[in-house]
């Protein structure tokens, strides 16, 4: 595996969906979540840190360095205990080798980020309460995303669907079809934005090139495989990525995702598809110690 990487890094993620459910409340029936006071769309860091686990569990799978955490039936317990099957010590006698050994934390962790995609992308907290033996730390990660948000106030939809899937028997002999509802988003352009901290990188997780690249292509990837009754049309439309000369970074971050502009066109009243919104890059606001590339 390659060297952790050297630069700081920003970058900005639009992505649009058509006729669908980006992202549901479960406290609000699964609808489309929005901010009350605005009316903007939401979309959480976790959903979309889900959608590149995914990918990347996908494009890799059974590849040693690139297995994933945080998955779908796979106890947390279970992938802590490999930790320290690896260092051959009985989950029982793990106070007794950290008394033995000042570097056995330092291991533990290191043994978890070189196996883990996740782990060294984005961090994890690996302490559970369920069986505390198993204490495998904290690692905070270099790659962080923010919610995303929509550009415009968005409008839910509630759609009242005809279903011939009958539940019961009972239900059976009085009628054919039963009713449903799907709760929509007619369209909407929603903005990411996230950073990559490569003094982390260097100091904790070892996050390398070959990582930082497989991110991009997992970003800009991550819908494509994922496609859904609820989801069924949704894209990424821009990944904008800054890099910076050095490792603490050469501006603010605030800076440089205020060079990137997104509105909808003069004419358009109520936006329906990506083309109705025009992207503006104010190169001007960018540093010329940072590189700007735009990897769609």
């Amino acid at each position: 595996m390659s060297e952790a990487i050297k630069n700081r890094y920003e970058f900005v993620i639009l992505f649009d969906v058509e006729n669908g459910n980006p992202n549901g409340d479960p406290d609000a029936g699964n609808m489309p979540r929005i901010d009350p006071e605005t009316g903007y769309g939401l979309v959480t860091d976790v959903c979309l840190k889900r959608k590149i686990r995914n990918y990347v569990e996908t494009l890799k799978e059974g590849e040693t360095g690139y297995e994933i955490y945080i998955r779908e039936d796979v106890p947390l317990n279970r992938s802590d205990s490999r930790a320290y099957k690896y260092l051959g010590v009985d989950e029982k006698k793990v106070k007794e080798l950290k008394k033995k050994d000042p570097e056995a934390d330092t291991k533990i962790r290191d043994f978890m980020c070189r196996n883990f995609y996740d782990i060294r992308t984005f961090g994890a907290v690996m302490t559970t309460f369920v069986k505390a033996a198993l204490n495998c730390g904290q690692v905070r990660g270099p790659v962080q995303l923010g919610f995303a948000r929509s550009i415009d106030p968005i409008i839910s939809q509630e759609v009242t669907i005809t279903r011939v899937a009958i539940t019961t028997e009972k239900d059976a002999e009085n009628k054919s079809t039963e009713m449903g509802r799907k709760n929509i988003v007619p369209y909407a352009l929603y903005r990411a934005e996230g950073y990559v901290s490569a003094n982390l990188a260097r100091k904790v997780t070892g996050f390398s090139e070959d990582d930082l690249e497989l991110l991009w292509d997992a970003i800009i990837n991550m819908f494509e495989h994922d496609h859904s009754a609820a989801r069924g049309k949704m894209a990424v439309r821009e990944l904008i990525v800054f890099k910076h000369s050095k490792e603490l970074g050469d501006c603010p971050a605030y800076k440089l995702f205020d060079s990137i502009e997104v509105k909808k066109n003069a004419d358009v009243v109520c936006p329906r598809k990506y083309q109705d919104y025009v992207v503006t890059i104010h190169n001007e606001m960018i540093p010329d110690s940072v590189t700007m590339t735009r990897k769609i």
